[in-house]
């Protein structure tokens, strides 16, 4: 998730865990630890745009890594605080902020190396948007609590509530799932992989994404509170197949690899855009959840197979954009 989030979820974690002396102190080490793990968004090469993609929420968010991830955090704190902690304190608390970094990126659409090494597969449930302002809320009172009034029953509490949201996610996520089922098959259609998946900042509307006979097809689904289910049926668009869209090229050119990078980071939703032949964009992510213009995407010349893709994004936060999103989110019958 953001920053902010990350922080927040190491400062209560380590406000839950102190004394209450040690509140406030505790929140800055929580913090700090809690954020510790994105500074592999660091790891960039002018030579190749696809490396941060590749390492962004990879072996810093593993649970392997933790340990290791929140010994380096205290000995980069341990020459500030030694005065005012145990190094054995210390250790403690940026273990309990660094150690949740990875598991709350692994309940987002977006996914991270939770496992790694032991598995390169990116963990990605689906119950939260990268950015959601209710679970952050959540948090941020609740450290701001904790911070003014020396007490971590605040922090426990706000944690607490912060699983009973992502329970509430997990059970959206059912909802939509089933729903999206259901409209697979009425369309006499059989998904041969489905995903569904929260779109920005809520767990009211969802975007769904499925493949049949070749083809990617997507559509938005809301799950309201207090009103039935909606469907708003989007776009399609042929799955991208290397031996046939790319027939040719070499497997072992740098640009076959690169592709086969960008398919392992966007699970093989993969596809031409058609506007841009040169484009191949990960469907599971658009500005719309109708439609399959996409977030980002690499640009490929086959005729320059030795040359890395250019990693390339195409966010779009035109009004209209907006107002077709907010109508979506709304409920509205019929879109313009």
């Amino acid at each position: 998730m953001d920053l902010l989030t990350q922080g927040l979820l190491g400062a209560t974690m380590v406000q839950s865990g102190a004394k209450q002396q040690e509140t406030r102190l505790a929140t800055g080490i929580g913090f700090f630890a809690g954020i510790a793990a994105d500074i592999d968004i660091l790891i960039q090469s002018e030579n190749d745009p696809l490396l941060n993609v590749e390492f962004h929420r990879h072996f810093t968010h593993s649970l392997f890594f933790v340990p290791l991830g929140a010994l380096i955090v205290a000995l980069l704190l341990w020459p500030f605080l030694r005065k005012r902690l145990t190094f054995a304190r210390l250790y403690l608390f940026t273990f309990l902020g660094y150690c949740l970094s990875g598991v709350l990126d692994a309940f987002t659409s977006y996914g991270t190396n939770l496992l790694w090494p032991v598995s390169d597969a990116r963990v990605a449930l689906n119950i939260i948007s990268v950015l959601d302002p209710a679970f952050t809320l959540i948090l941020l009172i609740a450290g701001v609590i904790a911070f003014r009034k020396y007490n971590h029953t605040a922090a426990r509490i706000g944690l607490l509530l912060a699983a009973v949201y992502l329970s509430f996610g997990w059970m959206q996520l059912h909802r939509a799932e089933a729903i999206a089922e259901t409209l697979i098959a009425e369309r006499g259609h059989r998904a041969e992989q489905l995903l569904v998946k929260p779109t920005l900042a809520n767990l009211i509307l969802w975007r769904s994404i499925y493949e049949f006979d070749g083809q990617f097809h997507v559509d938005a689904i809301r799950v309201g509170l207090f009103s039935e289910p909606r469907i708003y049926p989007g776009e399609s668009v042929n799955k991208f197949v290397l031996e046939r869209d790319l027939r040719g090229l070499s497997t072992f050119s740098v640009l076959a690899q690169d592709i086969a990078r960008f398919s392992h980071f966007s699970s093989g939703f993969l596809a031409i855009r058609p506007q841009q032949p040169d484009v191949l964009v990960d469907v599971r992510y658009s500005n719309l959840p109708t439609t399959t213009a996409p977030l980002w995407g690499i640009e490929i010349n086959p005729e320059q197979p030795d040359q890395h893709a250019q990693y390339k994004l195409y966010r779009d936060s035109s009004s209209a954009t907006r107002e077709k999103f907010l109508k979506l989110l709304l409920g509205e019958h019929v879109l313009e």
